[in-house]
């Protein structure tokens, strides 16, 4: 895979971009490095990496991806905010699920090889939405110590028979760890569904492990008010996430 990089002109936290080559196209990335006691978070030592992917949506700003991004950096995580190749493109639909997977794994090892290579701690990674299925369908191939969903489209509005959750606990199957971040009133599954679903068919599916589940206000799409609830969840996630990690990684096994 190829990587070019550049440096952004945008304010604090300030990420470098990176290219990269996929079977699909170009990808960007935006690695934004942990930055230990800054902001409210106290001093504490590097806590790993995280890698976040996009929505259906073309955007990577959303309410969600930002509150956790800047949270997840003050405590320490470095953070990678990754673009698919459509969205790079600049196209306004995504693609089918097997294409945003045949390029998220490419993406992912070559972070992990280049820009993460020096990054202790463990690698979680995660997405909004669409961004979260990618994810939890990939943890296991691409090695993830641990999964981060925000806004996890458990199914589609209105059609709760059309369950994702086999996508949700495929990590869990693995002994990989997963954190979701849901709406309250998220149309595309609500927090009281998914502990249903778990309660239902998680304990079999899954064996002990069980996703780490916080609710925030909002619907499918994530209101300004909810940043601090975000930043909480997300950090006190991140934070069990380490706790139940499958193995410590080390400089060697990057």
């Amino acid at each position: 895979m190829s990587v070019s990089t550049q440096t952004d002109s945008a304010t604090a936290p300030q990420p470098r971009t990176l290219m990269i080559d996929t079977p699909e196209g170009m990808a960007r990335a935006h690695v934004y490095a942990g930055q230990p006691g800054s902001g409210a978070a106290p001093a504490r030592a590097p806590q790993g990496a995280v890698i976040l992917g996009h929505g259906a949506g073309p955007s990577i700003t959303t309410v969600d991806l930002v509150a956790a991004r800047d949270a997840l950096v003050a405590a320490g995580w470095t953070v990678v905010i990754v673009e698919q190749p459509w969205l790079v493109a600049g196209k306004k639909i995504a693609p089918r699920p097997k294409v945003l997977d045949a390029a998220w794994v490419p993406i992912v090892a070559t972070l992990r090889a280049e820009a993460l290579a020096d990054v202790t701690g463990p690698l979680v990674v995660g997405g909004r939405s669409a961004g979260a299925r990618v994810a939890c369908r990939n943890a296991a191939t691409v090695g993830a110590d641990g999964v981060l969903a925000l806004s996890f489209p458990f199914h589609p509005p209105g059609k709760p028979a059309a369950s994702r959750g086999e996508e949700l606990l495929a990590p869990l199957q693995h002994g990989i760890p997963v954190v979701v971040v849901q709406g309250e009133n998220d149309p595309f599954g609500t927090p009281e569904e998914l502990t249903a679903y778990l309660d239902e068919v998680g304990g079999a599916a899954a064996g002990e492990l069980r996703p780490a589940l916080s609710a925030v206000p909002g619907t499918h799409t994530i209101p300004p008010r909810a940043r601090e609830a975000i930043a909480q969840a997300v950090v006190a996630g991140l934070e069990h996430l380490r706790g139940h990690a499958p193995k410590p990684p080390t400089p060697e096994s990057r």
